[in-house]
């Protein structure tokens, strides 16, 4: 059976089975006067965004888009078994002919999702008993911090993989998830396949492999504790050349959830090795030793009472983020490498922005979080930031200076965000924007455009039904 087809079965499989559940139906399933057991939600969101004082050494120094993403997601409940799928159309339109976008913002009419969730166990059992669920075939994944696996909520488009989850649950909140997957490759990948939101099916290949596992343990050290273990296997694909990552990622996380009137923490480290080449060019054939690493510590309050408001709840926090870079020794490669994680909560907005990643970077900093009332929340922050290693690229910037002689400062970031539920779980506008204020190696570096200080800034409306 081609893939195709077995896409479509499941698709029809979601779509079609008779009902019988539980889930409260949206505004979309209540005009469509969908059955219990079947759950129908939809979300359309238009983005308007631009950036001037481009950091990146190649594309248009000034650009703007405007950006569409539809999503269409379908599940039903026969009880032990849920089939279900979901689409995603992500477009976009105006950009300029040597624009940034990629595979992150167009990946038109696709379906990332079609699966069967199984359940298991049976949580009735007290200290013995547990519960479990068991998913096949495409699916998106949010792990842990979401740093190293995520389904993207900021970004056009999303992660998405085919395989076999499982997830287990103990009495005592004691959970397991153990995985095998087949990422999917978004496709168009081609300037001009994006230029023209091409529709082009995604594909998935046993020649990437992603597996491993993660566990959580509540209540340790006033609050919990991950441990996972992850594994890329790559290799080139048809015509797609790879850097053939053959990487292990060992890692650890501690968080408490901030709370009024209580501190709250978040300290994840990981280390990754195995091999890798430095470029997916075809005359590269060297399998280099990589050693790298990432961490990430935040430490933050939440008043009882704010500063303008009783009942806006100030959270400040202190951020540090750090991730190795490469150093060019031959043999050897220390640039980290995030796997299939998600950056918009520690770094700022992506899309034509998307300055910052964990990789190649030292970056303390602050962030004021404000909630004036239900509908509504803020958000300000600020970075320093250096390169851990000067001879590599600072994070996604392209900008390097291979000498080393451009030092190791990058310069500051300044962020903000608002968002306000214009009608309450239906309709939400959210506007914000970034200022990457360049200084160091940013302006010195040989490829260093010379283009001023960066300003992002964009507004989007999200309907959900």
């Amino acid at each position: 059976m081609t893939r195709r087809a077995i896409l479509a079965a499941a698709a029809c499989a979601a779509l079609s089975v008779a009902p019988t559940a539980t889930a409260k139906p949206g505004p979309l399933a209540k005009a469509l006067g969908a059955p219990d057991d079947l759950s129908i939600s939809a979300t359309v969101r238009a983005r308007a965004e631009g950036i001037d004082g481009q950091f990146r050494p190649s594309p248009a120094a000034a650009d703007s888009m405007v950006s569409l993403r539809t999503t269409l997601a379908i599940e039903y409940d026969a009880g032990p078994v849920r089939f279900g799928g979901e689409l995603w159309d992500s477009r976009a339109y105006g950009e300029a002919a040597t624009s940034s976008i990629t595979t992150s913002d167009v990946n038109t009419l696709e379906l990332v999702q079609a699966y069967a969730k199984i359940e298991l166990g049976d949580g009735k059992k007290g200290a013995k008993g547990g519960r479990g669920l068991l998913t096949l075939g495409r699916q998106t994944m949010d792990i842990g911090s979401r740093r190293l696996v995520a389904r993207n909520r900021y970004r056009q488009t999303t992660n998405a993989f085919t395989g076999a989850d499982l997830e287990w649950t103990t009495h005592g909140g004691t959970r397991l998830q153990a995985f095998w997957m087949m990422p999917q490759i978004r496709r168009p990948d081609d300037a001009q396949g994006l230029q023209d939101n091409k529709v082009k099916f995604d594909l998935e290949t046993t020649r990437v492999q992603f597996f491993g596992a993660h566990a959580t343990l509540p209540h340790v050290l006033g609050g919990t504790l991950e441990a996972y273990g992850f594994r890329l296997a790559e290799q080139d694909v048809d015509n797609r050349l790879t850097r053939n990552r053959r990487l292990w990622t060992l890692g650890g996380r501690a968080f408490a959830r901030p709370a009024a009137g209580k501190w709250d923490h978040d300290i994840e480290a990981a280390y990754q090795f195995g091999t890798a080449r430095r470029s997916t060019s075809a005359a590269d054939t060297a399998d280099l030793d990589v050693s790298a690493w990432f961490v990430h510590a935040e430490a933050g309050y939440t008043l009882k009472s704010g500063l303008l408001k009783k009942d806006w709840h100030p959270r400040v926090a202190a951020l540090f983020d750090a991730a190795s870079g490469d150093g060019g020794k031959a043999g050897r490669f220390g640039r980290f490498d995030t796997l299939y994680g998600a950056r918009r909560f520690d770094f700022g907005p992506t899309a034509l922005y998307g300055a910052l990643q964990r990789t190649n970077i030292i970056s303390p900093g602050l962030r004021l979080e404000l909630v004036p009332d239900k509908r509504s929340d803020v958000m300000v922050s600020y970075r320093a930031l250096w390169l851990e290693n000067p001879r590599d690229a600072f994070a996604t910037t392209g900008v390097k200076d291979g000498s080393g002689a451009s030092g190791r400062f990058a310069g500051h970031q300044a962020e903000v965000r608002l968002r306000h539920w214009l009608v309450p779980d239906l309709l939400q506008a959210e506007t914000g924007g970034a200022v990457l204020f360049k200084r160091g190696v940013l302006r010195s570096a040989p490829n260093a455009p010379a283009s001023g200080n960066s300003l992002y800034g964009y507004f989007d409306l999200t309907l959900t039904l």
